[in-house]
Parts: C-alpha cells; sequence; structure tokens
C-alpha cells in the first residue's frame, strides 16, 4: 500500500531494492534523458550521436575523423556513416587537413551552426524537465560532479580496458558545455 499524498512512480523508486546502486541510478538517468531529448534530436541525422558530431564540429575539436570517432568513443565505421549523414543533409564538410593529406577536417556548415543554435534552446529546455527535482545550486553541483566523474571515467578507466582506443574528452569545460 501506497502512502497516501504519494505517487506511483515516487513510491516505486523509494522502495526499490536497486535505489543505492549506482548502475540502476545511470540507467534511469538515461533513459530518462533520451526521451526528454528525443524530440528535440529529431532534425538531426543520427539523433543524440549526430547532435554530439554536430556540436564537436562547430567547435573543431577535434578536427580529423579518427580524432572525433576516439574523443566521442564512437566506433570509426559507425562514424563514418554518421559523417555521411550529416554530411548529405549539409550539416558537416569533409575538408582535407592541411598537415596531414590523408585526413580529413570535420567542420560544421553554416546550416549545421544554425541548426545548433535552434537546438540549443530547445535541449536546455528538456534538460530543465529532466532536472526539475533539483534547484538551481543542485543543479550546478550535479553537472560539475557528473562532468568530473565523466572526464575520470573516460582518461582513466577507458584507457585500461583491453582493447581500449580511448576517447578524449575535453577537460576544460566551455561556459554551459564541453
Amino acid at each position: 500500500m501506497r502512502p497516501p499524498g504519494s505517487s506511483p512512480g515516487r513510491h516505486a523508486a523509494d522502495c526499490c531494492t536497486l535505489k543505492n546502486d549506482l548502475g540502476w541510478a545511470l540507467g534511469a538517468l538515461s533513459r530518462s534523458y533520451m526521451k526528454a531529448v528525443s524530440a528535440t534530436f529529431a532534425d538531426v541525422p543520427g539523433g543524440p550521436r549526430g547532435y554530439q558530431v554536430l556540436a564537436a564540429a562547430a567547435r573543431e575539436e577535434p578536427g580529423s575523423q579518427l580524432a572525433l570517432a576516439q574523443h566521442l568513443g564512437v566506433d570509426r565505421t559507425v562514424m563514418t556513416y554518421l559523417l555521411d549523414s550529416l554530411a548529405e543533409a549539409g550539416l558537416i564538410e569533409r575538408r582535407p587537413d592541411p598537415a596531414d593529406r590523408r585526413a580529413r577536417r570535420i567542420v560544421a556548415t553554416a546550416r549545421g551552426r544554425a541548426l545548433l543554435d535552434g537546438l540549443g534552446e530547445r535541449l536546455r529546455v528538456a534538460e530543465d524537465q529532466l532536472l526539475a527535482g533539483l534547484d538551481d545550486e543542485d543543479r550546478q553541483s550535479f553537472r560539475a560532479l557528473l562532468q568530473r566523474v565523466a572526464v575520470h571515467a573516460a582518461t582513466t578507466l577507458d584507457a585500461t580496458a583491453p582493447d581500449a582506443a580511448a576517447p578524449q574528452p575535453c577537460t576544460e569545460p566551455a561556459p554551459g558545455n564541453c
């Protein structure tokens, strides 16, 4: 029986034997995030992954296709198809790398940058819905702690994996983003 005044979802989480399990919490947060942002990324080929590629290309970091795949932790074959879709949509370009003629630099087009500008506000709204249970100070703390854990995991834990070509995350977040 549920305590009076509690909602079914809230009671289920409170009573869940996994509520102290990090894996359960990360999975629940990830699933909720994907639901919250799915409509936001509907215009981007590849959805959230396509958005990450486009955002990194707009910041011109890292430049090459291989470095970008490693940076984002995306298989290089998957990255090729993702870049093909983004290029076909006119959102990115592959340009010859002046330092290495064999490599291609991934650069956002004007159309890609315009799409990113429009996505920014919609993404903030979706994230605000997801983090509605936290006040502003807790949101800032949560984001900062999550960033620290993510950077540690990507730089330390991924690097020790047996077949790791560890993603190279950005370690100094830009205002509001990495």
